[in-house]
């Protein structure tokens, strides 16, 4: 089982890094820029009280969390975009909650 008590912030990393961002700052929050897009990564051992302020925001959590984080979040309804990760034991990871996409019509 995943330590649940402490944030999977070496595990958002990694993500991040195999995904081609650049990653700055240290902590369990942290940013993540690749080209012109600049993301706001948070870490989570548990559910916290979302940020009200923002533009990109992903949340990484341990799998066990991502569906009551998705609630508090969907339920405060921030004005910024955001998603989940949820990270399994040993690494693998699901997005649980990505931001709406914009279709052109």
């Amino acid at each position: 089982m995943a330590p649940v008590s402490t944030p999977p912030a070496k595990e958002a990393r990694s993500i991040f890094n195999s995904l081609g961002y650049e990653v700055l700052d240290d902590g369990d929050e942290f940013r993540a820029r690749r080209k012109w897009r600049e993301v706001r990564v948070t870490a989570l051992a548990d559910t916290a009280d979302a940020p009200k302020r923002g533009e990109l925001r992903c949340f990484v959590t341990w799998e066990e969390n991502a569906s009551r984080l998705r609630r508090q979040l969907s339920d405060s309804n921030p004005e910024y975009e955001w998603a989940i990760i949820a990270v399994r034991e040993g690494g693998d990871y699901e997005v649980a909650r990505a931001p709406p996409c914009r279709v052109a019509v």
